[in-house]
Order: C-alpha cells, then structure tokens, then sequence
C-alpha cells in the first residue's frame, strides 16, 4: 500500500517541511535584507538552505529545508522509475529510469553550496525526463495531459529563463508556480496514467484496426 501511493507520500512530506521552513526562516531577501520571515512573493527557496539567513541570523529553517529537499528528490526519482516502467518503448524507459535514479542525488544536492551547478544539472535531467514523457503523451488518447505537459514544460523554460537573465523579482514568483505545475503533472500522470496509455500501435496492427472496427 505504501509502494503504491510512495510518490504522493514524499511529495507530501515535502511540501509540509518545506512549509514548516518557511515558518522559522529568520528573515532577509535579495530584495530587502532587513525583512523578517520568509516572503514568498520575494525569497527563493534556495534562502532556506544556507546555514545563515540573508539577515544575519542563524538560519533555522536549514534542517527542515535539507530534509523536504531530500523527500522531494526521492519523490521525483521514484515517479521517472514507475512511469519508465508504463512505457514499453526500451530505449525511453532506459532514459526515464536512468534519468529518476541518477537526478535523486542531483536534485538533493541542489541544498549545498553546489546550488547553481546542480540546478543546471537536475534542471537539464528533469526536462530530458519530461520531455521523453511528453513525446509519449502525445502520441497517446490522453488530451488533458497534453496540455498539461505542454504548459509544464513552457512554465519550466520560462523560469529557467528568469534565472538566466537574472530576473530576479519575477523568478521568485515563477519558482513557485513551476513548482506547483510540476508537482500536480507528476501526481496526475503517477496516478491517472496506465500502461496501456502508452501503447505504440505498429503499422500492421493500425490495419487490422481499421478493418476490424
């Protein structure tokens, strides 16, 4: 039972010690050092890591942060391995695996001070991920998720975007939407999504198909 519902499970447990960080953060944002608390409209989530808030103070937000962070790796390497294994296509459920079981570390260290490298990394291994998964979609009966993989991905580009130029004011709000966005496609394709949604008709069977209605 716990197998089944392990993605939703730490995902879950992410986002509530995530919260729980956001609570204690001492205080300070790019945008104003003197701040007190954890702004979300203004503070990145990256702020919650350091052993030391923008403000001076010791952060106690670290432990909490560090610990939904390593949830939220594991969430996400768990849901590439299941969805690798709904698609029968070996060399995309190759990558996929590959993909949710190398980025566990990746997206993990993302709290260290290695923060900018491993955002290029596990960004770079999140979107070849989902990007595999949306080729699949598309070609499957699932329309809503077309979409939705879609507006994932274009949000995700965007934000990606905003940290390159150096957007900071808008990226902080962004980072958050594309959280959300992400979060909500991988438990709708974790749960509402089969192997048989991702079936590849060959040729040969199209035909029989089309004779046999």
């Amino acid at each position: 039972m716990i197998k089944k519902h392990l993605v939703l499970i730490c995902i879950a447990i992410s986002v509530i010690l995530v919260v729980i960080a956001s609570l204690v953060y001492p205080g300070g944002s790019l945008a104003d050092k003197n701040s007190i608390g954890f702004d979300w409209s203004k503070n990145f989530f990256s702020n919650l890591f350091a052993a030391k808030a923008l403000n001076g103070s010791d952060n106690t937000s670290r432990v909490w942060a560090i610990t939904g962070m390593a949830f939220h790796s594991i969430g996400y390497g768990i849901f590439f391995i299941n969805t690798s294994r709904k698609i029968s296509q070996r060399h995309a459920a190759n990558v996929l695996k590959y993909t949710g079981a190398i980025n566990i570390a990746f997206n993990f260290l993302i709290a260290t001070p290695m923060h900018d490298l491993m955002v290029t990394i596990s960004s770079t291994l999140s979107l070849l991920g989902l990007f595999y998964i949306t080729v699949f979609i598309l070609k499957s009966k699932l329309h809503f998720f077309k979409f939705a993989c879609i507006a994932s991905l274009l949000t995700f580009y965007y934000t990606l975007y905003l940290y390159g130029s150096g957007n900071w004011g808008l990226l902080a709000i962004m980072q958050k939407v594309s959280a959300i966005c992400s979060m909500a496609l991988i438990l709708g394709i974790e749960y509402f999504t089969k192997q048989e949604d991702f079936k590849q008709i060959k040729p040969g069977e199209q035909k029989i198909q089309a004779t046999n209605p």
